[in-house]
Order: structure tokens, then C-alpha cells, then sequence
């Protein structure tokens, strides 16, 4: 599994790109609003901290705005992955995008029959958002369990990217369920590494040691 994080911070990334674990970014407008720098000079850094995949939302809603967007975004780097909502107009410029070789994150998907539709129109990765679906009491995790197992049924190459993760259980689902990535804030990914049993036990070494040099 591939773990993605989900921020526009520049620190936040540097942060996480240490430890080792980060195999891409995903950016919202919600999250660049956060920011305080351009958007596009965000993303040149974040671009040239990650090597990997960092997906970059456009804001139109009809297809030749997306796609004069889509151009200038991936003109600020070769990693860039653009990032077009799960529309009919979406639709169409995930298709023109893809016959392009532009890859392309479908976002705000909600349902399989979404999922299957940005599939076929040759989506590069999929975004089921599923803390949202949780906030509505919808089962999140189990539209990934259809998105994932419709995939297998038709080997599509669609990468299934599991967005709005708000928990580490979100995180152990997804990798059970078998999506390719997981995206996440920052302090998602640090909990994945923290357990209060490891935390007892590291202050018991450390003071068995200070005992033990003691004699």
C-alpha cells in the first residue's frame, strides 16, 4: 500500500517525506486556502520534495475550463497528477486528459457506479472520500470494498486511492480491503507508529539500563 499525504503544507510534508513512508501528496483548494504562499509555487515545492505523485485539484465545473487548467497545472512539474471532479464534464476531461497520457485523480466519489464510470474513462487513481460517507452514517469502508472488488472483476488499472481517512482503523481497513493508497493528514500517519505498550516499554528499558549502570 501506498501512503499518500493529504495537505498543502510545505512543513507537513518535509515532515512526513523524513520518515521515510511517503510515497505521494494529494492538495485540495480548501487546503491551499490554509496556505499563505501562491498555490502554483506551493506545489513547485511540494513537487520538488516528492517525487512521486502529487495530485493537484482544478476548479471549474465544465470540461474546456478543466482542461485549460489541466494544462497549466501539469506544466509546473512532471509528477504533477491532476485532480478533476467525478462529473459529467469531469468525466469528459478524465477521457480527453487520458487519451493525452495526463494522469488523473477522479475526486469526490461517493458511489461504485462513480467509480466504475471514471474507470472506464481511464482515470489514473480513484477517490472515494470516506469520512464523509461515516458523517452521514454510510458505511465509507465498504464503498471501498465494492470499488475494489469491481476493479479485480474487470482488471482495471485504476488505482483505488482511499481520501477523507479521519483514523488509523480507516488506515487498517483500507490495507485489509486491499486499495492501492491511502491519503491522510499528517497526523494520521504519526499514529499509525504510536502504541502505549511501546511507550511503557521504552521507559522500562531505559530505566532498567540506568539501574543496571547504577552497580
Amino acid at each position: 500500500m501506498k501512503f499518500f499525504i493529504d495537505t498543502a503544507s510545505v512543513a507537513e510534508i518535509k515532515e512526513a517525506a523524513a520518515m521515510g513512508v511517503l510515497d505521494g501528496v494529494t492538495t485540495n483548494p480548501s487546503l491551499a486556502a490554509k496556505e499563505t504562499a501562491p498555490y502554483k509555487d506551493i506545489l513547485k515545492e511540494i513537487c520538488r520534495i516528492v517525487p512521486g505523485p502529487v495530485s493537484a485539484e482544478v476548479i471549474s465545473t465544465d470540461t474546456d475550463a478543466m482542461l485549460r487548467e489541466a494544462d497549466d497545472l501539469v506544466k509546473i512539474a512532471d509528477n504533477i497528477v491532476v485532480k478533476i471532479p467525478t462529473t459529467l464534464a469531469g468525466l469528459r476531461a478524465i477521457k480527453s486528459l487520458t487519451d493525452r497520457g495526463i494522469k488523473t485523480n477522479a475526486t469526490l466519489v461517493f458511489s461504485p457506479t462513480q467509480a466504475l464510470l471514471v474507470a472506464k474513462a481511464g482515470a489514473t487513481y480513484v477517490s472515494p472520500f470516506i469520512g464523509r460517507l461515516d458523517d452521514i452514517s454510510q458505511d465509507g469502508m465498504q464503498l471501498i470494498a465494492d470499488v475494489v472488488l469491481i476493479y479485480e472483476n474487470y482488471g482495471f488499472s485504476t488505482e483505488v486511492l482511499v481520501a477523507s481517512v479521519r483514523h488509523p482503523i480507516h488506515v487498517v481497513e483500507a490495507a485489509k480491503i486491499g486499495a492501492d493508497v491511502v491519503t491522510m493528514p499528517l497526523k494520521v500517519i504519526e499514529q499509525l507508529i504510536k502504541h502505549p505498550l511501546t511507550d511503557i516499554g521504552l521507559e522500562k528499558f531505559i530505566s532498567d539500563y540506568k539501574k543496571a549502570n547504577k552497580q
